[in-house]
C-alpha cells in the first residue's frame, strides 16, 4: 500500500512522467544514431537531374559564409545556386560576391529585388528568386544551413520514388561559439527536438522541416506556387500539408544538416523558442502538449520539490540526470558537436527553460519575426499586430 501511495502522490506521478521521458530519450538517441549510420550508405547510381538551389538571405549572420560555402562545394554534376536579398545594402551581398570569386566554376546568381509580396518576407524573397531559376528540381534551403558535399545527391535521390512529392532533411544545432545562450539553444535542438522528430517519424508522422524543402516545379505549381505560402509563418509545415493533401509522401533524405545557433543573449533564445513554440502549438496543439514528456529532468526536479525530504526523489533525480547525460553525450558524438561535456551539465537548466517556454507558448499567440510583431492563427496565418497586445498575449 505504501508503494501505491508513493506512486499516486505528486512526487510519484512526476517521477512516472520522468521515467517515460528517459525512455523516450533513449529511443530517440538510438533512432538518431541509426540514421547517421545509414547516411553513409548511398546509391550513387540514382538519376541526378539538374538542380536549382534557392537561398533566401537577410543580412549577415554568424557562420553565414561557412554555411553558404558548403553548398558551393557539392559533389553534384549540374546545379545552379540562386541567392536572393531584398535590399541593395544587404550585408549578405559581399559574402555572396566572395563566394562567386572563389568558385567561378559554380553557376551562381544573385537577385536583388525589393518587391513586397506579403507578410512572410522569406517567401516573398523566394518568389523574387524564382524569376531566375532554370531547372525543374528545386531545393529550398535556409541561409544558416550547413551541409556535407553529398547533400544534394541524398536529397535528389530521395525524390526518385513516384509517391514522393517533397523531400526534407533533419537538422542539428551548431553553436557559432561556446557561449551559454548558444549552448542552451543547441541543447534544445539536439537533445529534445531532433530525437522527438525521429520518434514521431518512426510513429508515422510526415513533417516538412525548413532546413530543406525539395520538390519538382510541377508539384509547386500544383499547390498554387510559392504565393500560396505567403500568408503563413510556418511555411514549411503548410507546404508539407499541401503536399500530403495531394496524396504524396514527404521523404527524409538520408543525410544530416546543421543549423547555425547564433543567438547572442538569452533574450534572443527565448524569443526564438517562443515563436517556434507558439507556432507549433497553434498548428499541432495535442502534439505540442505531449512533447512535455521530453523534459524528464524537469519532472524529476518536480518530484524533488514535491517531496524534498524523501531520499528516493533525490536519488531518482540524479539517476535521471545521469541517464540523460549519457544519451546527450552519445547524441553529441553522433552529431559531431564540438563541446561534449558542458551541455550535459546544463540539462536540468535546459529542461526548466523549455518548460517555461511551453507555458509561454500556451498563453499567447504573439510572435516576433524578422522585425515584425504578429499573431499566429490556427492555420498558421500571420496577422499584423494593429494595436498593443494585452498582457495575456
Amino acid at each position: 500500500m505504501s508503494v501505491f501511495n508513493a506512486l499516486v502522490s505528486p512526487a510519484g506521478l512526476a517521477a512516472t512522467v520522468a521515467v517515460a521521458g528517459c525512455m523516450q530519450a533513449a529511443l530517440g538517441t538510438f533512432l538518431v544514431s541509426r540514421f547517421r549510420w545509414q547516411e553513409k550508405r548511398m546509391d550513387r547510381a540514382v538519376p541526378m537531374p539538374p538542380v536549382s538551389v534557392l537561398k533566401p538571405l537577410h543580412g549577415d549572420e554568424p557562420l553565414l559564409e561557412e554555411a553558404l560555402e558548403s553548398f558551393c562545394t557539392q559533389d553534384y554534376p549540374q546545379m545552379q545556386i540562386v541567392f536572393g536579398v531584398q535590399a541593395e545594402d544587404d550585408a549578405a551581398i559581399p559574402i555572396v560576391q566572395r563566394l562567386m570569386e572563389r568558385h567561378p566554376d559554380v553557376q551562381m546568381e544573385l537577385v536583388i529585388d525589393p518587391t513586397f509580396h506579403g507578410l512572410n518576407r522569406k517567401i516573398g524573397n523566394l518568389i523574387n528568386i524564382m524569376t531566375r531559376v532554370k531547372h525543374d528540381v528545386l531545393v529550398i534551403s535556409d541561409s544558416d544551413i550547413h551541409v556535407a558535399p553529398d547533400y544534394l545527391r541524398h536529397v535528389v535521390g530521395a525524390m526518385v520514388p513516384d509517391n514522393v512529392g517533397l523531400v526534407t532533411t533533419l537538422y542539428a544545432g551548431l553553436p557559432a561559439s561556446s557561449t551559454l545562450p548558444r549552448l542552451l539553444a543547441a541543447c534544445q535542438i539536439n537533445h529534445n527536438f531532433l530525437p522527438g522528430v525521429m520518434l514521431s517519424r518512426y510513429l508515422g508522422r510526415q513533417d516538412c522541416l525548413g532546413a530543406t524543402m525539395a520538390l519538382r516545379r510541377s508539384m509547386l505549381d500544383e499547390i498554387g506556387g510559392l504565393e500560396a505560402l505567403v500568408p503563413h509563418v510556418a511555411d514549411d509545415a503548410i507546404l508539407g500539408r499541401y503536399v500530403r493533401d495531394r496524396g504524396k509522401d514527404i521523404a527524409i533524405a538520408a543525410c544530416m544538416t546543421w543549423t547555425t545557433v547564433g543567438e547572442t543573449s538569452m533574450r534572443e533564445v527565448l524569443a526564438h523558442e517562443l515563436r517556434w513554440g507558439r507556432t507549433v502549438k497553434t498548428l499541432e496543439p495535442a502534439g505540442y502538449a505531449a512533447s512535455a514528456i521530453q523534459l524528464p529532468l524537469f519532472w524529476a526536479s518536480v518530484a524533488v520539490l514535491a517531496a524534498p525530504h524523501a531520499t528516493w526523489t533525490w536519488s531518482f533525480f540524479l539517476g535521471a540526470w545521469g541517464w540523460r547525460a549519457v544519451c546527450s553525450f552519445i547524441l553529441d558524438r553522433t552529431l559531431a558537436q564540438r563541446s561534449l561535456v558542458l551541455p550535459s551539465l546544463l540539462l536540468p537548466l535546459r529542461d526548466w527553460i523549455s518548460a517555461a517556454v511551453m507555458v509561454g507558448s500556451v498563453t499567447g499567440t504573439r510572435v516576433a519575426w524578422r522585425g515584425q510583431t504578429m499573431h499566429v492563427t490556427p492555420h498558421s496565418v500571420m496577422t499584423p499586430r494593429s494595436q498593443p497586445a494585452s498582457p495575456g498575449d
